[in-house]
């Protein structure tokens, strides 16, 4: 056993093991943002969930603080505990398999319509379970290698997010750990104040160390069209007849330098098309005010479809970006004000504030898919999801800049009705979060007074 982890008295018997090597130790103070590095005493490798609430008992009682770390994938230390005790979930990640017929309910194995996982399990994990089965999650990240956990814990939103919701609206049960170390189930019928806490709770009230997710069936095929606009007017104009009449059950817009300091506007719609079925391009294509010439059209296996974003990660490991600081922004803004405040915030972006392979993430999604309440977005009817996708080149100093900014952005959007996705590279106070909650904050602090009194739980995010 590590010497330092001999030097810490009373600890409970574990199914799994409690390290405090410098290595074990310099990991669990970095993420994905690589902007923060607060250094625990010591990780958790749960061998269980009642590791964990051993764990969480013992770290009340010694005044310690706990973050949960799925795959590091955090880009502003939220995963993070100084001094405290990260529990590293990637040690459990099972995926049941699936067993047309089996019951339903958190601990089942699997129905037709859900699969129960551990926490730690990646989507593409899940998905290579699911997928042999005609089955698939409603919504996946376009970066398939993040927790299932992690995402439920923010949110989770991807880009069939307009008609299907969030990650967290498409889940029926959960196990979790609460912050005062008991092991409880929930679901929208059992517990549901823990449930409610804990989907977007940013980690807040408990652990989630299982979950029961809802599954739709797979299509066999996918069609996909890029398509280019001359401007943000013409792309945003697109983008809602799209959402409006239902015809694409794929949709993201981007904006993103062409390399010559010009922006291209671009628009990513597909349809899903089952086996046997043709896609009618006519019906995806009609009355858009695309650049037709510039259109590019791609028929894809599902699976491949599921995949595409390993492109880009493999191109930004090739280039050292994907290694380098992320100062990304994540937001949602109100459909009424959306032109105004992007085209406000672009005009104020060089090449270097997102770097060669950066881009600006803009789409509209219904609100009305959206029912996890700690979820927060404008109270409009339609909502688009506005990201700063930033890869800056010069390191440490200019992604410390690139945070400032994220401020700056976040100030003018707030003023005109946007909240923040807080998966964000910035740094909010107790005053912020009230603010960022709104009428939602009595229902999360409500949960933790209930399931965190002591407040163990995530110090990263800085709400209490």
């Amino acid at each position: 056993m590590d010497h330092v982890v001999e030097l810490i008295h009373d600890l409970p018997a574990l199914d799994g093991e409690l390290v405090a090597d410098a290595a074990a130790r310099d990991a669990a103070a970095d993420d994905f943002g690589h902007l923060v590095h607060d250094r625990p005493r010591a990780v958790l490798r749960p061998g269980s969930a009642g590791d964990i609430a051993a764990m969480l008992r013992w770290a009340g009682r010694q005044g310690w603080k706990v973050a949960a770390r799925g795959q590091g994938h955090s880009v502003y230390g939220r995963s993070q505990a100084r001094d405290g005790l990260v529990v590293d979930m990637s040690a459990l990640a099972a995926v049941d398999a699936l067993s047309p017929g089996a019951g339903a309910g958190v601990g089942a194995s699997v129905g037709v319509d859900r699969v129960t996982v551990d926490a730690g399990a990646t989507w593409r994990s899940v998905l290579d379970a699911t997928l042999p089965h005609g089955r698939t999650p409603p919504v996946l990240t376009n970066f398939l290698d993040l927790s299932v956990g992690g995402t439920l814990s923010v949110g989770g939103i991807g880009p069939t997010t307009h008609r299907a919701g969030a990650q967290t609206d498409n889940v029926l049960g959960l196990e979790v750990v609460t912050g005062d170390g008991r092991i409880l189930r929930c679901s929208p019928d059992e517990n549901p104040d823990l449930f409610d806490g804990v989907l977007a709770g940013l980690g807040q009230v408990g652990v989630i160390t299982r979950a029961e997710l809802r599954l739709v069936a797979a299509p066999d095929r996918v069609r996909s069209y890029a398509l280019r606009y001359p401007d943000l007017a013409a792309l945003v104009a697109d983008e809602r007849r799209v959402l409006r009449d239902g015809r694409a059950d794929h949709l993201q817009g981007s904006v993103l330098f062409d390399g010559t300091g010009s922006w291209i506007h671009q628009l990513e719609i597909a349809t899903f098309v089952a086996a046997g079925d043709e896609p009618d391009d006519d019906r995806m294509l009609a009355d858009l005010s695309d650049v037709r010439e510039a259109a590019q059209v791609q028929d894809l296996s599902y699976a491949d479809y599921t995949t595409v974003f390993d492109g880009l990660v493999g191109a930004l490991r090739s280039t050292g970006d994907w290694d380098a600081p992320h100062p990304w922004f994540l937001s949602f803004l109100p459909g009424s004000t959306v032109e105004q405040i992007v085209g406000a915030v672009l005009a104020d972006l060089t090449p270097d504030d997102l770097g060669p392979l950066g881009r600006v993430l803009l789409y509209p999604v219904d609100a009305s898919a959206f029912s996890t309440r700690l979820l927060r977005l404008p109270d409009e009817p339609v909502v688009f999801p506005f990201n700063l996708v930033r890869f800056p080149p010069g390191g440490a100093a200019v992604a410390d800049e690139m945070v400032a900014r994220n401020a700056a952005v976040y100030e003018r959007i707030r003023g005109l009705g946007g909240l923040l996705y807080p998966v964000s590279a910035l740094p909010l106070a107790g005053a912020d979060w009230r603010d960022h909650f709104g009428p939602e904050w009595d229902v999360l602090a409500a949960a933790v007074d209930r399931f965190d009194p002591g407040h163990v739980l995530t110090p990263g995010q800085g709400i209490f």
